[in-house]
């Protein structure tokens, strides 16, 4: 309870009474006053919705009404009627002496943490923009780590999507993966973007029913994975929710439930333009933020656009002109649900592989080429030669990457999204390799670099990728990443926004900072599901690229005393310029997205200035 000490004086109580109502600032908080029924009220004079000017509302039968969106509010407790509109702060009044007196700084009811974590709640029920950026904004201001909020999210959106798995928690996946390479200001904004999306996704979704596991722990792993495996080949999603959920309850460890999954997601190529694999690759990552423990809730989620996905072999652009499928069934051993040939080729590489393969000189110039058979050709012979699923994912990564950095602005918008999946899916394989040593990955990789032969006409002709040292290296990197921004803000800056950042590495800049320079340019935008996932791959790209590169140093100098690299310097220069294809990929593939209507962002600082106090509305 407020002690008279904390009161300060507001108005004569016959002025309040005559007017009804008044506007005065107390301790710097501007507070509207309420005569109503012959009680005194007193609240925050700023709607919690968007600022308006309380003072200037409707008050009747004990409801305050704002003028501009209609928000109501109980007069007493400053609850909502309206749920998007949040509730509004009161204040306890006293009378004395004639005088109203106010207490602008009441204890709260929750402290903030608890506050913003009951709203954020609502946000996601309700799906309201606002009470979500608010939310968001408020946990990371009371210092509450982001993967908590991140955790929320992430159990509604499994909860509460039927269809399960799906674009916007593959949103909140991507971002929470690049939020430390963000200033500080805009990880409160990739945490709204996250969690708005997953709102979104699950409005108007009937909830998600889970099918329980067995009441046993004595299935074998490999029954329980052919168990698996089989009921996605049939479309049975319940039971292969049940072997799943068995899987995760019986202990199995992450990499033995990744192979699960990615076995039954490579079993045919390219499932749903390499959404389904990247989906499961993106569900690990949000369990490695947020804890294991909400394993079998996230990886059900899976299970519906698995069992569902559209199968690529029974599109004509695998099987015409050239039968693509075919290929693969010839590489695997059979047809393409089974790997015999390549559990053979790999047994072959010894037990060195991965680690003494190094690329052909030729390889990349490959998997770019027009002639399929080669393509598969080069990469049986890599895993015959000790090559890793990780060695060779890395490699289809990169050449996926370079369609990117290449595509031809001739091409049709659209096509833009045809070399994006083909790039994420690549770097879906390459991120799931890295997690399990599954045989079944090389089918990923097979899969992916046809994918990259498939989108070959979009680089015909290819644009061109600055190479290391094309331009001047005086200019302050600061003014680069500045001029890169504005490309956003003018359409049709694709190719500009690529030599900016090829110019930024040439001129010694941070690609920190140039990474802090990407993702503000994309959290501002009403940026869509395939831009932010573009931009995470891109980063997750780059971050590996240097430790391959000093993989490939190691081997270019055994390979130089072998005397296969002649040309030292030239192999160190397509180092250089490998590291730079996915920041220059993802740099163009923003540009030909922006500018949008930047509504989010208009979202996003009306909350932050409410969350601060400011007055949005003169008064």
């Amino acid at each position: 309870m407020a002690t008279a000490d904390e009161f300060q004086a507001a108005v004569p109580l016959d002025d309040l009474r005559e007017t009804t109502r008044e506007l005065v600032t107390v301790d710097g908080t501007a507070i509207a006053l309420f005569y109503h029924e012959d009680e005194i009220r007193a609240v925050d004079n700023r709607c919690p919705h968007m600022g308006f000017p309380l003072s200037e509302g409707s008050v009747e039968d004990g409801i305050l009404t704002c003028h501009w969106h209609h928000a109501r509010f109980e007069l007493s407790c400053g609850d909502t009627f309206d749920p998007w509109a949040d509730d509004v702060r009161t204040y306890p009044t006293e009378i004395r002496d004639g005088t109203v007196y106010v207490n602008p700084n009441p204890p709260r009811e929750l402290p903030p943490d608890e506050h913003w974590a009951n709203r954020l709640e609502t946000g996601l029920e309700e799906n309201l923009r606002l009470v979500v950026a608010k939310s968001t904004i408020g946990l990371l201001d009371a210092g509450v780590d982001y993967r908590e909020p991140m955790a929320t999210a992430l159990e509604f959106g499994t909860r509460y999507r039927d269809s399960g798995w799906g674009p916007g928690l593959t949103i909140l996946g991507c971002l929470a993966n690049v939020i430390d390479d963000l200033d500080p200001a805009d990880r409160k904004r990739a945490l709204y973007t996250g969690v708005r999306h997953v709102a979104d996704d699950c409005a108007d979704q009937p909830p998600n029913f889970d099918q329980p596991s067995f009441s046993t722990d004595e299935v074998a792993f490999d029954r329980l994975k052919a168990w698996f495996r089989n009921c996605i080949e049939v479309r049975d999603a319940d039971g292969a929710e049940r072997c799943l959920r068995t899987a995760v309850a019986t202990g199995r460890s992450e990499s033995e439930v990744a192979e699960l999954l990615f076995a039954a997601a490579t079993d045919h190529p390219y499932l749903s333009t390499g959404h389904v694999l990247d989906f499961a690759n993106t569900a690990f990552e949000s369990l490695e933020h947020v804890g294991w423990e909400h394993a079998g809730e996230t990886l059900a989620s899976l299970i519906e656009p698995l069992a569902t996905a559209d199968r690529s072999d029974e599109r004509s652009s695998w099987r015409q002109p050239v039968d693509l499928v075919a290929l693969l069934e010839d590489a695997y051993g059979g047809d393409v649900t089974v790997t015999s040939r390549l559990e053979a080729l790999a047994s072959e590489g010894g037990e060195g592989a991965g680690r003494d393969w190094s690329p052909p000189a030729e390889f990349q110039d490959t998997l770019l080429s027009d002639d399929p058979e080669a393509v598969v050709d080069a990469l049986a012979t890599a895993v015959d030669n000790g090559a890793s699923t990780e060695d060779l994912a890395a490699e289809v990564a990169h050449a996926a990457a370079t369609r990117v950095a290449q595509f031809g602005t001739a091409n049709e918008f659209g096509d833009w999204n045809t070399v994006h999946h083909t790039f994420t899916y690549a770097n879906a394989v390459h991120q799931s390799a890295r997690r399990t040593d599954a045989v079944e990955l090389y089918r990923g990789v097979f899969d992916a670099a046809l994918s990259v032969y498939l989108d070959r006409f979009l680089n015909t002709p290819p644009a061109p990728v600055p190479a290391p040292g094309d331009n001047e290296t005086g200019r302050d990197p600061a003014a680069i990443r500045e001029e890169l921004l504005a490309t956003f803000d003018v359409e049709g800056e694709v190719n500009e926004a690529g030599r900016l950042v090829a110019e930024h590495f040439d001129c010694g800049g941070d690609p920190d900072e140039l990474k802090r320079t990407l993702g503000h340019g994309l959290l501002r935008e009403d940026a869509g599901f395939h831009t932010l996932q573009n931009l995470e791959a891109a980063f997750r790209q780059f971050d590996l690229a240097d430790e391959r590169a000093e993989q490939a140093v190691t081997r270019d100098g055994r390979a130089s005393e072998r005397g296969d690299r002649a040309d030292e310097s030239a192999a160190a220069i397509d180092l250089e310029r490998r590291r730079r294809v996915p920041l220059i990929a993802t740099a163009r593939y923003l540009a030909a997205h922006f500018p949008t209507r930047r509504q989010a962002e208009q979202t996003f600082s009306i909350a932050a200035r409410l969350n601060r106090g400011e007055t949005i509305h003169d008064e």
